[in-house]
């Protein structure tokens, strides 16, 4: 469903009535288009302390497709502005130093053009000195209060790292307009990713692909419940990286799985991912073994508790947890999931913050999410495999249409963008996760919700 107060408010008399209204006033969201791949402009790069990144961060930097600048250029002030600023903040260690981290944004935050970012790159916290961990952690405040009154579609993420390199991927992909509704995000990129004992076959350097506008090329992706929705988008989005999509849904929908796979030249799989044999039936239907396993499948029975029989508890945690824990476990087990391989799962808000009515699916959606955390560590050392989630907030689905309209717009205005986002938005930030260069980012649940003001 078109979400009309949002042209209205791009109209001038719509910008006009918000205005005089106090009412918000959403900005159209850049967003990735073969024609328009890249943002608009500069790259404006900043330090804040001393770093410790140089030279890997101006290198990767200048891979991003964007002009790299010291200074906001004279043409920002044209049509484009600084399309993004990135603000190397790893060696703040104290409270002057987060002094630092003003004056150096505050000049500039008015430069950067609508849809465009803002990253600040931290470091892991110090747990031997607690200055450095509390200037550190005052990043992560900073960063999610100037999401949230950056305005006109710009978004603002901190990304903790120590090696820049390890973090070429997750640097293009928050500096491009693929991640239109990611906001308000901590990401930790290898050292302060969850402990990872040595094994000397796991994978500790991110793989740059051959080609990056086709990542996934000769890899094999399995996209449960990608008949329709999320799952259909993100299907597409990773034939477009290159992947072989094998897409699988529950017999019923056998039909629409077939024509989904037929337009992106790959693979239906009809196979009800709740049955007890579902991993052994993949890893036999894919001899050739698996790359990038999309946990998308769920449903919802909602209800209030006291309202909710046991049949309705019982199929969202068969469906939406029980059966990743399965699966997971039997393609790990089998070697289908080769190594260098990647799971992406699909956790909620709804499971991070909860939601009335969604006892079941958010007790399932926050399972997901543990999953994630404990999993990650072993599956990369036992298996070289990555573990990561993806969490939506309101995003526009049919699902979403059939809400009644004050819930529906209360759900879209209710973040930092003041919109929904789309399927497309989602499919994105999971494609970055399954990137082969993405292998330092591991046990993480990264929010795309246009940092929604529920549980941030």
């Amino acid at each position: 469903m078109a979400d009309r107060y949002l042209s209205f408010t791009g109209t001038a008399p719509g910008r006009f009535l918000s205005r005089r209204l106090g009412l918000p006033q959403p900005a159209a969201l850049r967003r990735w288009s073969p024609q328009r791949p890249s943002l608009d402009g500069a790259l404006l790069r900043l330090t804040a302390g001393k770093s410790g990144l140089d030279p890997d961060l101006a290198s990767v930097l200048s891979r991003t497709g964007l002009e790299v600048a010291e200074a906001v250029p004279a043409a920002s002030a044209g049509a484009f502005g600084v399309a993004a600023v990135v603000l190397d903040a790893s060696g703040v260690r104290d409270v002057d130093g987060l002094g630092e981290v003003h004056a150096a944004l505050h000049p500039v935050v008015r430069s950067v053009a609508a849809s465009g970012r803002v990253v600040v790159l931290g470091a892991p916290l110090d747990a031997g000195d607690h200055h450095q961990a509390a200037a550190q952690q005052a990043l992560e405040g900073f960063t999610r209060s100037l999401g949230k009154e950056i305005g006109r579609g710009r978004t603002v993420n901190l990304v903790r790292l120590t090696d820049a390199s390890a973090a070429e991927s997750t640097l293009r992909f928050l500096l491009s307009p693929r991640s239109a509704y990611v906001s308000g995000q901590v990401i930790h990129v290898g050292a302060d990713a969850p402990t990872v004992p040595t094994a000397p076959t796991a994978p500790t350097v991110p793989t740059a692909p051959g080609d990056w506008d086709r990542p996934l090329a000769g890899r094999t992706a399995l996209v449960t419940g990608g008949a329709r929705g999320i799952g259909e988008a993100v299907a597409e989005t990773l034939a477009r990286d290159g992947a072989h999509v094998v897409v699988l849904d529950v017999p019923a929908a056998e039909a629409d799985a077939r024509r989904v796979a037929e337009r992106l030249g790959g693979t239906a799989l009809p196979l009800d991912i709740t049955a007890a044999d579902a991993g052994e039936r993949i890893a036999a239907a894919l001899p050739d073994g698996l790359d990038v396993l999309i946990h998308n499948a769920g449903i919802t029975r909602d209800r209030r508790l006291v309202n909710m029989p046991a049949e309705r508890w019982d199929s969202v945690l068969e469906v939406n947890l029980a059966s990743v824990l399965r699966t997971t476990d039997a393609l790990l087990a089998s070697g289908a999931l080769r190594r260098g391989g990647r799971i992406v799962a699909t956790a909620s808000i709804a499971g991070l913050a909860g939601n009335a009515g969604q006892t079941n699916y958010g007790a399932s959606k926050a399972g997901v999410a543990g999953m994630v955390r404990a999993l990650a560590p072993r599956a990369l050392a036992e298996h070289g495999v990555t573990v990561n989630a993806v969490a939506p907030g309101f995003i526009e689905t049919k699902m979403t249409a059939a809400v009644p309209l004050f819930i529906r717009e209360a759900g879209r205005r209710m973040n930092s963008l003041a919109q929904g986002g789309l399927p497309v938005d989602v499919a994105e930030t999971t494609a970055w996760l399954a990137h082969p260069a993405s292998g330092a980012v591991n046990g993480q649940v990264v929010r795309v919700c246009g940092q929604s003001l529920l549980g941030a």
